[in-house]
């Protein structure tokens, strides 16, 4: 793994990735999802709505580090997809 560039900032965001992949399969085990309809034009289940989120994280961190100047940090582009993720598990 010494190819990889393995900073606090990344381990944060893949470790937040593992946890919510946890608790979904605990959620999923304990309360199975249903299909519903929130504002994405599709009726999505609970892991519909994480894929769909997980998707978008990734394109807000991949613009963040591609927009931003090279010294600047991560943290807020972190932080920017962590919302939208749960703004897309909770309303989507």
């Amino acid at each position: 793994m010494g190819w990889m560039m393995w900073t606090p900032e990344v381990a944060a965001f893949f470790g937040c990735i593992a946890l919510m992949l946890v608790v979904m399969t605990v959620l999923e085990i304990r309360w199975p999802t249903i299909e519903r309809k929130g504002w994405l034009p599709i009726a999505t289940t609970r892991g519909d709505r994480l894929f769909i989120g997980l998707l978008l994280a990734a394109y807000v961190n991949l613009a963040w580090v591609g927009l931003s100047a090279e010294e600047a940090s991560v943290w807020p582009g972190f932080g920017a997809s962590m919302l939208l993720l749960g703004l897309v598990m909770w309303k989507g």
